[in-house]
């Protein structure tokens, strides 16, 4: 995956880098993928560079040249670092006083800011005066190189480690382990210090190998990282790859949507009992929760006080669907959105007549989407697709947009082109417990029978 897709990055975006553990060759990396796209770049420092640094340039532009400058050397070079001057071996930016300024007066589509320094050390805590991101940042991408794991937690290693010690008493010398990276990360007074109200934030562990044990670790580390709802998403990676992004974590929540009046069923089908003892509803949660969904909303409809105490007894939120006795299915997914946490990235819609659901389905279309292949994701079976499907959030408007006779499948339909389809094992992601029969069909797959 390219980094622009990994940060969402479209023209208009200003964005800052900090941390530690590869900033300048990530922007580097960055810059001249956009170029390559045809954007127009400009990239500059609030602190400094290695002079050596602008040699990885296209072009290299002081301010004093002036802003006429600039934009002629953007119309040849695309991609332009912008530096205030040059003292001994190192660059330093213009003032931030220069960065609205810019914005105002050159025609660039994307802005790239260095605004933090490690001294090319894997991993930092901030010092009183850092980072300096200015206030127009759209993206803040806060970094980690994995080569700091099982360094030792000292000046050597790790950027003002004193500070990490005072924070969290970690033990200066101790090896640094995963959690600490991902507490220093997403720790407002540490990784996210100075991060603009309004700036979204994607974090980027650099050096993630393709495969194995430390792309595990890397994973667990992401998943720490997003207990912060500030945060959109950690990509993994290595920036100096031809494809430098493998995949990026996100928050995902799941709709189950329970609402039914199960007619056939003279009573919900999710209260219907499943295996020890409980019923489908809560053998679906357990499934849900085993894939560590960042967050579960069950839409209630029919009889919503027992099918709200159980979910509520899962530690799950709950949300009624008031329309559910007239509005079919697009209401109570309605209401499920609209229940979502701001920082949900995507929804993974769950029907809640599926008791066969398994985790390890789950898991697989979440990696699809953590990789890239699509918007919109959904699991298929000899060629047939299933539920539970994954949307991005950039398609829920469309959805809460669908007239009272319209249906989810419209949108996905319209952006067929941004399916991606997970080949699974299992025909239980299309079946479900629409009869009598169909219930007794399910117990006796599952082995209940």
């Amino acid at each position: 995956m390219k980094l622009q897709k990994a940060f969402d990055i479209v023209p208009g975006d200003v964005v800052s880098f900090v941390g530690a553990g590869g900033k300048t060759s990530t922007l580097f990396a960055l810059g001249h993928e956009l170029a390559n796209a045809g954007l127009r770049v400009v990239a500059t420092t609030t602190t400094r560079i290695g002079h050596d640094q602008l040699d990885l340039m296209p072009y290299a532009a002081s301010i004093s040249d002036g802003i006429s400058h600039l934009s002629l050397a953007l119309g040849q070079n695309r991609f332009v670092f912008l530096y205030g001057q040059i003292k001994g071996s190192k660059v330093y930016g213009p003032g931030l006083e220069w960065i609205p300024r810019l914005l105002d007066s050159v025609d660039s589509d994307v802005l790239l800011i260095e605004a933090d320094g490690s001294r090319g050390l894997p991993l930092k805590a901030p010092k009183p005066h850092e980072p300096v991101i200015p206030p127009e940042t759209t993206l803040v991408v806060p970094m980690a190189s994995l080569s700091v794991l099982g360094q030792p937690l000292d000046e050597q290693h790790v950027y003002n480690a004193q500070a990490i010690e005072e924070r969290y008493g970690f033990g200066l010398g101790n090896r640094v382990k995963s959690p600490w990276v991902a507490q220093i990360l997403r720790d407002e007074t540490l990784g996210l210090r100075g991060v603009p109200d309004q700036a979204r934030v994607i974090a980027l562990l650099n050096q993630t190998p393709a495969g194995g044990y430390l792309r595990a670790r890397a994973r667990l580390i992401a998943q720490f990282i997003l207990r912060s709802p500030r945060i959109y998403g950690v990509a993994l990676g290595s920036v100096r790859g031809a494809n430098p992004v493998h995949e990026v974590q996100r928050q995902i929540g799941a709709v189950l949507l329970a609402a039914g009046q199960s007619k056939r069923m003279g009573q919900p089908k999710v209260l219907l009992s499943w295996a020890g003892g409980r019923t489908i509803l809560e053998q679906i949660i357990d499934q849900l929760q085993l894939a560590r969904l960042a967050h579960i909303t069950v839409v209630t409809g029919y009889r919503p006080g027992e099918v709200r105490q159980l979910a509520t007894r899962a530690g799950v939120d709950v949300t009624h669907n008031a329309d559910y006795a007239t509005g079919e299915m697009l209401s109570s997914l309605k209401a499920g959105l609209r229940a979502m946490p701001a920082h949900i990235s995507a929804a993974l819609v769950t029907l809640g007549d599926q008791p066969r659901l398994q985790a390890r389905v789950i898991a697989q279309v979440l990696t699809a989407y953590a990789e890239g292949a699509g918007d919109i994701v959904a699991p298929s079976y000899q060629m047939r697709r299933g539920h539970p499907i994954l949307i991005d959030r950039k398609f829920w408007s469309e959805i809460l947009a669908l007239p009272d006779d319209g249906a989810p499948r419209d949108v996905i339909e319209r952006h067929r082109d941004q399916i991606a389809y997970v080949n699974v094992d299992t025909d239980s992601v299309l079946r479900d417990v629409d009869t009598p029969d169909d219930y007794q069909s399910e117990r006796r797959l599952a082995g209940l029978e």
